[in-house]
């Protein structure tokens, strides 16, 4: 079991994501909102993130910015949901430091597939 952050502006995301991750017998921490997130991830410290890009306050690229800077939240895998399926949106993730890019709509298997690779 491992424990999952999600991070996300939709609720009904959150409960997807979570859902699928608890049937997965992993523990799921969410949080609706960007502001300060990385604060609570870096004394948390989760085994893996799951990240949505497109959020007011701050979109994820600031967020996986902000914890690739921190020391103690750099190495912590996150993978970027999203709905930018553009290839263009997928690399800019990735040099933005993001491990994987994960388009929605996603299904569960693609889910469980994607974290199994870091867990």
């Amino acid at each position: 079991m491992a424990k999952i952050t999600v991070i996300d502006d939709s609720k009904a995301t959150i409960d997807m994501l979570a859902a699928i991750l608890r049937s997965g017998n992993h523990e799921v921490t969410a949080y609706l909102e960007s502001s300060n997130v990385e604060i609570n991830i870096a004394s948390e410290q989760p085994d893996l993130i799951l990240l949505d890009i497109v959020m007011p306050e701050r979109n994820g690229f600031e967020v996986l910015r902000a914890l690739r800077r921190d020391s103690s939240t750099r190495n912590i895998p996150v993978i970027l949901v999203s709905s930018k399926n553009q290839p263009t949106d997928i690399l800019w993730g990735k040099r933005q430091g993001a491990n994987d890019y994960i388009t929605k709509p996603f299904t569960p298997e693609s889910i469980l597939s994607a974290i199994g690779q870091f867990l």
